[in-house]
């Protein structure tokens, strides 16, 4: 009976072996470092991405404050404003001389009734003051002077004084309140006095 023979490994085989578990691992150590390489491109990324969040961030909480200095600034100018408008006011009323100066009125008047158009005006730019600065709303505006042109000399004050309002800039907010007074004392002269408090709605405010 013959016996097999299986002939021994050789070197050869052994060296063919670990050529191929090395290219096995530098394969693995290619796919590795690809992937690590794309997960640093990411991070990077991301990172840069935080930055310029930081920087978006930074700049909206700059902008903010401008804006809010802005509107303290126009708040204070108002104000100051409003001081010079009440001091020229207060001294008109209190010299006829001086109040001859503001005399505009169509037809003229008498400087008694001159001197309560002066007041008139008075009232009247301080509830638009206090509109402009946020202190009253747009209701509360159109309610106070609801209530002012109950009385006949504002209501006279008021129709002097049209072509004085027809110089301010049309788009300006003095302008379109005064439309606004225009249009509810056509409505009071119109309604039943005796339920006054009613009359009229103030329209929204434009956008």
């Amino acid at each position: 009976m013959g016996t097999l023979s299986f002939g021994a490994r050789g070197p050869g085989t052994a060296v063919a072996a670990g050529l191929g578990l090395m290219t096995g691992a530098l394969v693995t150590l290619a796919v590795h470092r690809q992937a690590l390489a794309t997960l640093t491109t990411r991070l990077e990324r991301l990172e840069s991405l935080a930055t310029r969040l930081d920087r978006l961030e930074t700049l909206a909480s700059r902008l903010d404050q401008l804006d809010r200095a802005a509107r303290a600034q126009h708040h204070a100018n108002l104000a100051h404003q409003q001081r010079l408008h009440w001091e020229l006011l207060s001294k008109a009323i209190d010299d006829p001389e001086l109040a001859e100066v503001l005399d505009l009125y169509e037809p003229p008047v008498s400087p008694g009734r001159r001197r309560q158009y002066l007041f008139a005006n008075a009232l009247y730019t301080n509830a638009l003051f206090y509109y402009r600065i946020g202190n009253i709303s747009r209701e509360e505006f159109h309610g106070f002077v609801r209530g002012i042109l109950q009385n006949p000399v504002v209501r006279e004050y008021w129709y002097a004084t049209s072509h004085q309002r027809a110089t301010i800039a049309d788009d300006s907010d003095e302008a379109e309140l005064g439309r606004m007074v225009d249009e509810l004392l056509a409505q009071l002269e119109e309604a039943d006095g005796d339920e006054w408090w009613v009359v009229g709605e103030p329209p929204e405010a434009p956008e």
